[in-house]
């Protein structure tokens, strides 16, 4: 009788301590990059308040760095999801332009970019980034509403994962709406795009076709460009929040499903 309690006892402290381990490990990792400072660190530190909070819900682990001196291909092996949060595409380390590269063309984890990802040109005496250009369609940086506008975000596919529950068009408070030297259309998938006659107040800065969210389907790893992310007002619209929510969770998917 002692035997078979003692048994229980130890299979029940076992169990016990399996359902924590699994509490503890994460179900996936997050690298998130982000600048803290200039005109983006109000939208970052609202950024990271609210993904801390959905990272302890949703059980992952996310780490944050800001400058890529960390980055090479052993590093990045232990995320399965980039967030390029409100970073630039120039003064990469070339170790870690690298280990980027491969890590988007051969699918080793999910990518979502924000806003300055697409601030694409010579800027602060550094060249373009070539490659990352191609990644975000072919495209340049032009010009922006350094004014800020309000617009309407009209979704175009309704049935992308990143667009499940999300109306189907949305304001924006805030933003400086950037325009490049072209549509990205032709080379990347839209997934939505701004009205430009909503604009409030009116700017004469558009470009016509305006996307500012898309994935670029060439590339293995599963991504998406998310442009609106410059203010922290942002993360009062219950779409944007949605829309954040569920790109990092598909993203994320496309790793863990090949493991």
């Amino acid at each position: 009788m002692y035997r078979i309690l003692f048994t229980m006892m130890l299979f029940a402290g076992v169990m016990a301590g399996n359902r924590q381990l699994a509490a503890q490990t994460p179900k996936f990792r997050v690298l998130a990059m982000y600048e803290n400072g200039g005109h983006h660190v109000a939208y970052s530190r609202e950024a990271k308040v609210w993904l801390d909070k959905l990272a302890s819900d949703a059980q992952f682990s996310i780490d944050y760095i800001q400058n890529t001196d960390q980055i090479n291909d052993a590093f990045l092996v232990n995320y399965q999801l980039i967030i390029q949060l409100d970073y630039v595409p120039y003064a990469w380390k070339p170790e870690a332009v690298t280990a980027f590269e491969r890590y988007i063309s051969e699918g080793k984890g999910g990518w979502i970019g924000f806003h300055h990802a697409t601030l694409l040109g010579e800027f602060d005496g550094y060249k373009m980034w070539p490659w990352f250009s191609d990644f975000m369609g072919g495209i340049r940086y032009k010009n922006y509403i350094a004014t800020f506008a309000q617009a309407t975000v009209k979704v175009e596919d309704h049935r992308h994962p990143v667009m499940k529950g999300i109306s189907r068009s949305f304001q924006v408070k805030k933003e400086e709406w950037y325009i490049y030297d072209k549509s990205p259309r032709p080379n990347v998938h839209v997934i939505a795009s701004v009205d430009e006659t909503t604009y409030s107040p009116d700017s004469d800065i558009k470009m016509g076709d305006h996307p500012v969210i898309w994935s670029n389907p060439r590339m293995k790893a599963r991504n998406v460009y998310i442009f609106m992310g410059h203010s922290p007002v942002l993360f009062e619209s219950e779409d944007y929040k949605r829309l954040f929510k569920n790109a990092i969770f598909w993203a994320a998917a496309g790793m863990r499903h090949k493991r």
